[in-house]
């Protein structure tokens, strides 16, 4: 054979390289954005096993809060059926909204908080809020990350060819960008 032959071999085998090590690349950032998305379903599970302890726990002392409770079975539902990214953060809003509202009937009964119980299930609500802000937040950069990879030349060309699309950010919905307004003068 001909050095040209042997030129043009070697360079399709680099190709060929090249193509395989990306795309296996783009496979590795791909999983790791649904094993971080898996995380925040984990942590968003967790919360909804939480509530309807703290729920009942807040029944025995506030009976006619019904209300506030229609409210978290309804999100709770809402977190269970959410089907996407952006359905997870209405979803996951409408459970912050609901918490808030416990949280504050709450504080018109001061023999609950001051019950063990609702105390260390208030602490385990507390605690997974903030492991979903920190899987929410890894979650995003992970989407960052793989987003930005497959914009990037050259792998852009084959993203395309072997169909890697952009991911979703979990965003807040425009209620979450609005301060609560709590007052317990009442």
């Amino acid at each position: 054979m001909s050095k040209g032959v042997w030129i043009a071999i070697g360079v399709v085998v680099v190709l060929a390289l090249v193509l395989i090590s990306g795309y296996n690349s783009l496979v590795g950032l791909n999983e790791n954005v649904d094993g971080k998305w898996s995380q925040i379903e984990n942590q968003l599970q967790r919360r909804a096993d939480l509530i309807p302890n703290l729920v009942n726990t807040v029944k025995g002392y506030a009976a006619h809060e019904q209300e506030i409770f229609t409210q978290l079975a309804d999100a709770r539902a809402k977190m269970a059926g959410a089907a996407s990214v952006a359905e997870a953060a209405q979803a996951d809003q409408a459970m912050n909204s609901a918490l808030s509202r416990l949280l504050a009937v709450v504080e018109n009964y001061p023999t609950l908080k001051a019950d063990a119980n609702f105390r260390q299930l208030q602490d385990e609500l507390a605690g997974t809020e903030n492991r979903l802000a920190t899987a929410r937040k890894d979650y995003n950069d992970a989407v960052q990350s793989y987003n930005a990879t497959i914009k990037r030349f050259p792998t852009n060309i084959y993203a395309g060819i072997f169909g890697f699309k952009d991911r979703e950010y979990f965003r807040a919905e425009e209620e979450a960008k609005t301060v609560p307004n709590v007052d317990f003068s009442k």
